[in-house]
């Protein structure tokens, strides 16, 4: 157990304890409604005779069922963000980071959003670095921690790197923590790890970010998702916008995820076979110097002259993410699995040089 005298109130800023949350016009009331005349909203319609003249549902509810059962998580142990997993970071900074007191971990190189996020919320963020083979440090992360680390950050599998972390290690620092220890896992569907979901019920001080983003390719709809204890989650929904994900949003993807579950799963083998293909192919030409192994949808390569191959793939209409300046990833390009195609042209432009 994290600690048997876990108290999630204490961890929480004074003003987000205390405070009312906002009412939207469809908190007071439940059941159904004949006639909406509630929210000032355009009782004729939608310009264009469009059908979105009303509010969404606040909490998503009916799409928060879909997610459960595919989850199988509670309803009431889900937050569903409208700007992917980066509003549930931006809100968690929320919820337990006093500005210019309290701080956070991250351990780089790393997802940049732990860092800019908490710039943005005035928290100060220790850094401890993975190691060379990029797994976590756990001793150091624990030794890193006081009174006022409030958020750890582990992102498995890792990006830029790829890789999952020792699952002993990540568990370490979930014991250790007097804090919240947040798990991104945007990466978890072409894992064979299993998701730290399961032990939600184990660990009271643990939140797991998840997306639709990768494997579901829903990335242009901006769906993220938190678990957590029911507590943390009745936090987060104290605090978050009224409206946060349109009613656009939640239509599509219920419709989605409701018929077509099945063709995520298609996905991923497909993008897995190509990673494995992508791989020694990539090893193949001179300049690579090592294709460091990924548990994602995506390869981090060291290769001679990193920056120069970028500038000169960019050249050629190949946009790759040129990682040479984050740490522990000098002369390093990050390469997203594409379609057979894509992944052969790719060589193609490579082996030219």
């Amino acid at each position: 157990m994290a600690d048997s005298n876990f108290v999630l109130s204490d961890l929480l800023r004074n003003n987000i304890r205390n405070i009312t949350p906002y009412s939207t016009a469809r908190d007071e009331y439940q059941g159904v409604a004949l006639v909406n005349l509630d929210a000032n909203e355009n009782s004729f319609g939608s310009v264009g005779n469009g059908n979105y003249n009303r509010y969404p549902d606040p909490y998503q509810f009916e799409l928060k069922q879909v997610v459960s059962k595919i989850k199988n998580i509670p309803v009431d142990q889900i937050f569903l963000g409208g700007s992917g997993s980066d509003e549930g970071i931006g809100l968690l900074y929320t919820a337990f980071c006093e500005p210019g007191i309290d701080n956070a971990i991250v351990c780089p190189p790393t997802y940049g959003m732990y860092g800019v996020s908490a710039e943005i919320h005035n928290t100060p963020c220790k850094q401890v670095p993975l190691t060379a083979d990029f797994q976590l440090q756990a001793d150091k992360v624990i030794a890193a921690m006081d009174s006022h680390t409030k958020l750890t950050w582990i992102c498995s599998p890792n990006n830029p790197s790829g890789n999952s972390y020792d699952r002993e290690a990540v568990r370490k620092v979930i014991e250790a923590a007097k804090g919240i220890v947040v798990i991104d896992e945007a990466y978890i569907d072409f894992s064979s790890e299993k998701s730290w979901k399961e032990e939600l019920p184990k660990y009271p001080n643990l939140v797991v970010l998840q997306t639709f983003s990768k494997a579901w390719g829903l990335a242009n709809c901006r769906l993220g998702m938190m678990f957590a204890s029911k507590g943390i989650i009745a936090v987060i929904n104290k605090i978050k916008l009224p409206y946060n994900m349109n009613g656009m949003t939640q239509k599509y993807a219920c419709e989605i995820l409701s018929k077509y579950a099945s063709q995520k799963d298609d996905y991923v083998k497909e993008i897995l076979a190509e990673r494995e293909k992508l791989i020694p192919a990539l090893q193949a030409i001179s300049l690579v110097k090592k294709v460091f192994p990924s548990d994602a949808n995506f390869l981090l390569v060291k290769i001679d002259n990193a920056h120069d191959v970028y500038n000169y793939l960019v050249k050629e209409g190949i946009i790759v993410r040129d990682r040479t300046k984050v740490t522990l990833c000098e002369d390093c390009l990050r390469i997203t699995v594409g379609t057979t195609k894509e992944n052969e042209l790719l060589i193609e432009k490579l082996k030219q040089l």
